[in-house]
């Protein structure tokens, strides 16, 4: 009986050993399974991340390049605003007179030199220079005097280092007056000379 009691105490551990042993085993499977997939969540996690961050990186340089191609065309709008408005400054200020002289003023040498600094900055520019009077006189002597004012322009504008070739010249005399009245404000502002883009 001993014997069998033996055999019992024996078979008991072996069954119980291999319990435990496949117990243990289905664990360490399940376990690794778990492993396993929290690696591959983790690494979807972390590859959605580097997406998420890639597409951050993407819209910031998308909004960046926007805000800089906004900068450049208001930039640009700017300096076309400027240029038209030395181009209208140009065009409207006209060089003046006194009364039967194409000598020209101090005043209108400084405008002149403001004129020649904007030929200069644009060199394919040519002009007309138009030599105008009031309407006392001949009209021959006024088309000569009016000759004589637009050659007057002309001659200081080259002397300040604008080519002749982009300078013509004519006169009008009294026909074309800017202000059609008989006072001395009206006969200051038609004795002039005024420049015209070719």
């Amino acid at each position: 009986m001993n014997k069998k009691l033996w055999i019992n105490v024996v078979m008991a551990v072996l069954v119980a050993g291999l319990f435990l042993t496949t117990s243990c085993a289905k664990k360490t499977v399940v376990s690794d399974a778990s492993t396993i997939e929290d690696q591959a969540g983790a690494e979807t996690a972390a590859e959605a991340a580097a997406e998420a961050e890639a597409q951050r990186k993407a819209e910031a340089e998308r909004i960046r390049q926007q805000e800089l191609e906004a900068r450049k065309a208001s930039e640009q709008a700017l300096e076309q605003a400027r240029q038209q408005a030395a181009k209208t400054r140009f065009l409207h200020k006209n060089i003046h007179f006194a009364f039967d002289s194409s000598e020209l003023s101090s005043e209108a040498k400084d405008l002149l030199k403001q004129k020649a600094q904007w030929l200069k900055q644009n060199p394919n520019v040519s002009v007309t220079i138009q030599g105008h009077c009031d309407e006392r006189g001949t009209i021959e002597y006024n088309l000569a005097l009016g000759e004589r004012r637009a050659n007057a322009v002309k001659n200081y504008l080259q002397d300040l280092g604008i080519g002749a070739f982009r300078l013509d010249t004519v006169s009008y005399g009294e026909e074309r007056p800017l202000d059609p009245g008989q006072t001395e404000a009206a006969y200051a502002k038609n004795r002039r000379a005024q420049f015209v883009l070719k």
